[in-house]
């Protein structure tokens, strides 16, 4: 039974959070405070009370990790993790929204310490937390030891109605209890209100009756104010270790405040008289902005040492743990870290090359990779969206994480979307290098999850096979044209579309090396083989000659992918024609960029007239062929037909590239 005087200071910390809340938004002059005002008692118990967690070291690897999925109540989240005695000064939440403060209108990994993921695009901070439950049952499951349990943390979530309504959290909470992630913890803020109005305009169904569809424990509280209630539920969720946990949470948007449970609390500040009134309403000064009281922060701050304790008994834990299992806590520690182990890259193979050597996809060429790097990889981990025969990422000797959670191999369903927010997930969760897979063209699904992972800057990798139109009779439906355009635009995302399997394997160097997000685009057809040594050494600087003999070109002819073979036998051609033709490789847009001014100049030197060829947008090459040049490409939708066919029928042809390539010689 709680004493009145606990309850009187759980209160007072309660609207501590809340009042943080809202003087933050109101200074703002912009923000939700519909979401803060109803949970701050949620997020007062999970911090203040039930979760494992460091302040001083928000990074510690066996804490709980905690994702605010429905992120517009990032003043929610801001309050909370100053209160709680993590680094965020008070000043930051004064300056919420504005330019260069750590307290952005929607959460941003690494903006402010305990900031997990980068949320706010509804439902996908849901799908992210079971990419980190994912993670967190793999891990535990590698390398937990009878009596060392050095992998064993929750992930919670707070969601609210509009993350229910998108389809990512359908495919994420489906996935999730087919995978028995009974580490999972969702509250979900259930207020009956978005920001059109009464959830029954549009969102109707028994969520609770769907959850334990998807074989989820689900758990109801019927006043988002009984603490007592939210403790016992959290309590219960976390006893059932075999199921995801879903908690409905009735709670009031904008409680307390004039607005209270209505629309008008979502999505814009209370406004002066609302917010005094509010204050009111729930005994608080009215006169005071930004006001804690002392009381209340020495109880917040009961965090600090609580967490500083949990941690230090899980450090002595492990360094038990080393003194028993040495080789696995080094390989946990050295994945912790995100180091790759050292000299992994000399087990990466090299294809024979040259007129006798047998054509390789790319797409297979990294299956042989992924294989061939496996076991001194063991981070690498992942799956494909219900086609891995098609996209050839799996891992053979390694059994399903679904079967057995020490397998790598995810079988995520068609589910691409979802799939690329549990990769996000995973890699935010740390210990992992995951990746997803689907063909080219359902990145389309995709590109919510890839923004956001880029937005992050996180080191996961989306691997796309059946690159362009030479995939052949499935048609347009499933022929990407403008895909590697779109994805290329994308800030901190480097793309790759290697020209043969020696670039294949040069490129996975690459994506595992570099330590943010990178996507492949692989072809389904198979492909001659070029020089390996030429690959080994070029692709680390996105684009490099195919013709070092071609000293002094006439002309320059640029492409990525199979597309590169055309250009060489275009080359050829042209010199029996008397024309010098220097063909490039430029596997990756963002990597040559990165290069100097200096090699950029040598490469594609100003003056001699280029054309760039590539089975898809022209949009994009004209930064690097000028005004003048020539963009072969293909501008309208694919055809359904053999691969070779519909390439030629569509311009991507020997000829094509001769015919251009002499007319701009004779200029």
């Amino acid at each position: 039974m709680m004493s009145d005087k606990q309850n009187e200071l759980d209160q007072l910390s309660i609207n501590t959070l809340r009042f943080l809340a809202v003087d933050g938004i109101e200074k703002a002059k912009s923000g939700h405070p519909g979401a803060p005002l109803g949970c701050a008692p949620i997020a007062y118990l999970l911090f203040h009370k039930l979760m494992k967690h460091d302040p001083a070291d928000p990074k510690w690897i066996d804490r709980d990790r905690f994702v605010l999925s429905n992120g517009h109540a990032s003043m929610l989240l801001y309050g909370t993790l100053h209160l709680s005695g993590y680094d965020l000064p008070l000043a930051q939440l004064e300056e919420f929204r504005q330019w260069g403060s750590e307290t952005p209108g929607h959460p941003e990994r690494d903006e402010a310490p305990g900031v997990e993921v980068t949320t706010g695009p509804l439902g996908q901070g849901f799908g992210m937390a079971v990419g980190m439950a994912t993670a967190e049952k793999h891990l535990a499951a590698v390398y937990n030891r009878d009596g060392h349990a050095v992998v064993d943390h929750h992930t919670f979530v707070l969601c609210g109605d509009g993350d229910l309504m998108e389809g990512v959290s359908h495919e994420t909470a489906s996935l999730a209890g087919t995978l028995g992630l009974g580490k999972l913890i969702v509250l979900y803020d259930d207020n009956l209100i978005s920001l059109d109005g009464p959830t029954e305009l549009s969102f109707t169904e028994d969520v609770t009756k769907r959850f334990e569809a998807y074989h989820w424990q689900v758990l109801s509280v019927a006043d988002g104010n009984d603490l007592v209630a939210i403790e016992d539920a959290i309590q219960q969720a976390k006893a059932d270790t075999t199921r995801p946990t879903l908690i409905r949470v009735r709670t009031v948007i904008g409680y307390g405040s004039p607005k209270a449970g209505t629309n008008k609390a979502h999505g814009e500040a209370l406004g002066t008289e609302a917010a005094k009134a509010t204050k009111k309403n729930l005994g608080w000064p009215e006169d005071k902005s930004f006001y804690v009281p002392e009381e209340a922060k020495a109880n917040w701050l009961t965090a600090k040492p609580k967490g500083k304790k949990a941690h230090a008994e899980w450090d002595a834990s492990f360094a038990e743990y080393k003194k028993a299992y040495p080789e696995p806590s080094a390989e946990f520690e050295r994945q912790m870290a995100g180091k790759l182990a050292d000299g992994w890259e000399r087990l990466i193979p090299t294809f024979p090359s040259g007129a006798e050597a047998k054509l390789v996809a790319t797409r297979n060429a990294g299956q042989v990779v992924m294989n061939a790097i496996a076991k001194v990889v063991p981070e690498l981990f992942g799956g494909a969206a219900d086609i891995t025969a098609s996209t050839k990422t799996i891992f053979k000797d390694s059994p399903s994480f679904h079967v057995d959670p020490v397998g790598r191999n995810v079988y995520f369903g068609v589910r691409e979307f979802g799939m690329m927010a549990m990769v996000n997930g995973m890699a935010a969760h740390g210990g992992l290098i995951p990746f997803g897979s689907t063909f080219f063209v359902f990145s389309d699904y995709c590109r919510p999850a890839i923004r956001l992972g880029s937005l992050m800057n996180i080191h996961a990798l989306y691997v796309f096979t059946h690159d362009s139109v030479g995939l052949g009779e499935d048609g347009p439906t499933h022929q990407p044209i403008e895909h590697l355009m779109s994805l290329r635009a994308m800030p901190n995302l480097t793309d790759f579309r290697p020209a043969d399997a020696n670039e294949t394997a040069a490129c996975w160097r690459l994506a595992l090396e570099r330590k943010g997000p990178s996507f492949m685009a692989l072809t389904r057809q198979d492909i001659p083989v070029f020089d390996a040594a030429s690959a080994i050494a070029g692709v680390p600087k996105g684009a490099y000659s195919m013709t070092p003999e071609v000293t002094k070109p006439d002309v320059i002819l640029i492409s990525a992918g199979s597309e590169v073979e055309v250009c060489l036998k275009s080359a050829t051609e042209l010199k029996a024609a008397g024309i010098a033709a220097k063909v490039v490789s430029m596997p990756s847009f963002r990597i040559y960029d990165e290069q100097t001014v200096a090699y950029k100049a040598e490469l594609l030197p100003e003056g001699v007239p280029k054309i760039s060829l590539e089975a898809g947008a022209t949009m994009g090459w004209w930064k690097y062929i000028g005004t003048n040049g020539v963009a072969i490409g293909i501008d309208r939708f694919g055809a359904s037909a053999p691969g070779p066919i519909a390439l030629e029928k569509l311009g991507i042809s020997v000829a094509h590239v001769v015919e251009h390539a002499k007319k701009l010689v004779k200029r």
